[in-house]
């Protein structure tokens, strides 16, 4: 669908990128997702690309752009088009290094910022525990303070890019308090501390060459100078960064059902049956209508969103609509251009199977969709 939100910077990145992915990410594709993640040393490619910077001081050695999330969305969309999901560079350049902008000291920034950038130094974020899922307040990992260290104890699961992170930022409960939310603190745990481990790269049912990793912290020594941001505000400082992940989400998940509506379009022109196009059917016409219908309210609403948000005015319930609303979209025009391509749609082989399972998750990460609809409810009162 065509958008007017972007200036011709945008649409200049966009070249560059698209070119990027047709030659360094489209050939090998296939041959990471049967690895289960991305060569480390890709990422560098992709800071020479300058996504990772584009947020980031110059000091540091980025752009320096004061509005970065559109540039973030043309490679959002690029991706998308071009039929491939590393979600370990939307996690490090959309999540971890925002962390870092907003929380981190000068000393944090100057010692981290620019290996990262240049992607030598790829981020993860720790939050979700086998027991609590979307429940942040109610995570289990702890941190006790002993002499000028941090001691860590406890477990993290589906950590995306947690297999190729060198650096780890752990939410881990410091202090106890009767309000749940408080109490909790941000540590940057690197990779090669002491007690600090990996497990499985977990196998998932899409978006296979997304690393998505099981972490370990036994007894981790961390240095007081690994405290990112204040000791127990890390609940305020999650909902804060939350905002821009949910609006990510629901952005990915838009363009998705427009991928997903225009390949489906192209098949249904090709394909015949009864000795006529598919295209032919007044069924195959009407559905595809519907979902072009529901498309066009999709893209009103996240250009809407997406343009609050570069001002800085987007509000957390917003967001929350934004993800509700575009991901389930998504799941219903998928699941139409899927049955559209029948038997041939359940084949791996077609990009329509594989954008089914890829897309699940949407309603899932970043805060389930039930949570969203709670923040929804309770911002009308309820």
């Amino acid at each position: 669908m065509t958008t007017s939100i972007y200036q011709s910077e945008h649409e200049a990145f966009r070249g560059s990128v698209r070119t990027f992915l047709e030659r360094e990410v489209v050939p090998h594709f296939i041959d990471w997702e049967r690895a289960g993640k991305v060569p480390h040393d890709f990422y560098t490619k992709v800071g020479d690309l300058g996504l990772f910077g584009l947020r980031v001081p110059e000091e540091y050695g980025g752009a320096g752009l004061e509005n970065s999330f559109l540039y973030q969305s043309v490679w959002t969309e690029e991706c998308s088009r071009a039929g491939v999901a590393l979600g370990g560079v939307g996690t490090h350049a959309n999540l971890v290094i925002p962390y870092l902008l907003a929380n981190g000291s000068d000393e944090q920034k100057k010692r981290w910022l620019p290996d990262m950038v240049d992607g030598r130094r790829m981020g993860a974020i720790a939050m979700t525990e086998p027991a609590t899922g979307s429940d942040l307040a109610g995570m289990r990992t702890s941190a006790r303070q002993d002499g000028s260290d941090w001691v860590l104890n406890g477990q993290k699961t589906f950590i995306t890019g947690g297999i190729n992170a060198d650096l780890v930022i752990v939410a881990a409960r410091s202090s106890t308090h009767d309000e749940r939310r408080k109490g909790l603190s941000l540590f940057v745990v690197e990779s090669h501390f002491d007690g600090f481990s990996r497990g499985r790269n977990l196998e998932k049912m899409g978006q296979k060459a997304t690393d998505t990793a099981e972490l370990f912290f036994e007894n981790v020594r961390v240095p007081e100078g690994n405290l990112l941001g204040e000791e127990g505000q890390a609940f305020s400082y999650l909902a804060h960064n939350l905002v821009g992940e949910r609006l990510g989400i629901a952005l990915g998940a838009q363009i998705s059902a427009e991928t997903a509506l225009r390949i489906t379009i192209d098949y249904v022109k090709e394909r015949k049956v009864f000795g006529q196009p598919i295209a032919g059917f007044q069924n195959t016409k009407f559905e595809l209508a519907s979902c072009r219908t529901e498309i066009a309210a999709g893209r009103a609403l996240i250009d809407q969103y997406m343009l609050a948000h570069e001002a800085g005015d987007l509000t957390a319930a917003e967001a929350s609509m934004a993800k509700v609303f575009c991901t389930e979209l998504q799941a219903r025009v998928i699941d139409r251009c899927l049955q559209l391509h029948g038997g041939y749609g359940f084949m791996s082989e077609y990009r329509i199977s594989r954008m089914y399972t890829d897309s699940r998750i949407s309603r899932i990460y970043g805060g389930t969709n039930e949570v969203q609809r709670g923040i929804i409810a309770k911002s009308i009162g309820l």
